[in-house]
């Protein structure tokens, strides 16, 4: 069989990893032939493997739809596939073979619904390319995904059988941490998350704020985002300079740097939109104690996690609540 994997879209972080792991699966299975097409990821053909790089897909909206529509297609036929797995969250169009979509966007099937006047892009994305992306599940042959509820909730909105879900978790690399302790003095709050929106700095940042005016200053919150990524996060840097709040924009960190602080703090985690929450694996890989958003993929990943917290996602007190625990008697046997 010849299979034609498709994703011009990876470029870098998650899908890039996504991307690479099918890659190294297919090393190993030489009874089929694979097409790897691809934008600007780089990949070492092998006997059964062929890869194609399209860069000139990046170039505008109007490049990446031709090639979905026209180019792509172009490639089914002139190859001869006989099934097309696309890495995208949706089906290739005009294949015309059988196809495998992974999905492994939470937006569409998520609890939160954005609201057009609360962030446009995330809205245009739910409820306008989120339906694209349900009829290309529909129409699909086999769909992957990477936990339980998120099967569940394709089952659900989509009413296709559970037969024709897979759950694929994805390989995570975890590394060495030491022993889990938190600085008694001065405990430190961690939240290591991109600028945006369903990540939700401002209720961290609220309950951070509601600290202060209790009182409580011994304590350090560190963010791997830098405060200028977007309007909304340069205005909480902002305001958390003017009221002397101990939020530290510390911007990217390395996987090593990442460990170490999960080795030394507690995580704070409220995203209220997650297909897995990668920090929270590997928080508990650590040991550490975790106050994470009651949602369902928390739920999935750390429901049976002795030392994790729950708290509404939207809720500012019961956030700062659980981190009011910590300060001052945040010692590991005080807290168990």
């Amino acid at each position: 069989m010849k299979i034609l994997v498709y994703d011009v879209a990876a470029e870098n972080g998650g899908a890039v990893t996504v991307l690479q792991s099918f890659y190294e699966e297919f090393c190993k299975d030489t009874e089929n032939e694979y097409l790897f097409v691809l934008s600007v990821c780089e990949l070492a053909e092998q006997p059964h493997i062929q890869v194609l790089n399209f860069p000139w897909v990046k170039k505008s909206p109007l490049h990446r739809l031709f090639f979905d529509h026209f180019t792509a297609p172009g490639l089914v036929k002139k190859y001869n596939i006989d099934e097309v797995l696309s890495l995208q969250n949706i089906e290739l169009p005009h294949a015309g073979v059988p196809q495998t979509v992974y999905e492994h966007n939470a937006l569409p099937f998520s609890e939160h619904q954005f609201r057009l006047s609360e962030a446009p892009d995330l809205w245009v994305y739910q409820q306008i390319l989120g339906r694209m992306m349900k009829r290309s599940i529909r129409r699909a042959k086999k769909v992957m995904v990477q936990t339980n509820w998120m099967k569940e909730e394709i089952i659900r909105q989509c009413r296709i059988p559970a037969e024709r879900i897979e759950i694929r978790f994805p390989a995570v690399e975890m590394l060495p941490a030491k022993p889990w302790h938190l600085d008694e003095k001065k405990p430190v709050f961690f939240y290591p998350a991109n600028a945006s929106a369903y990540k939700n700095h401002r209720t961290f940042f609220n309950a951070c704020r509601q600290l202060s005016e209790n009182g409580f200053h011994n304590y350090e919150v560190i963010w791997t985002v830098t405060g200028e990524e977007n309007d909304s996060i340069r205005q909480i840097r902002k305001e958390a300079e003017e009221k002397g709040l101990p939020i530290c924009f510390r911007g990217p960190l390395p996987r090593k740097d990442l460990f170490d602080l999960y080795a030394s703090s507690v995580l704070v985690f409220p995203s209220y939109i997650e297909t897995i929450g990668l920090p929270l694996l590997e928080a508990r890989h650590a040991g550490a104690w975790i106050l994470a958003a009651d949602c369902r993929y928390a739920k999935d990943l750390i429901g049976d996690y002795k030392r994790a917290v729950f708290f509404a996602a939207l809720d500012t007190a019961a956030l700062g609540r659980e981190m009011e625990k910590f300060l001052g008697f945040c010692v590991e046997n005080n807290i168990d």
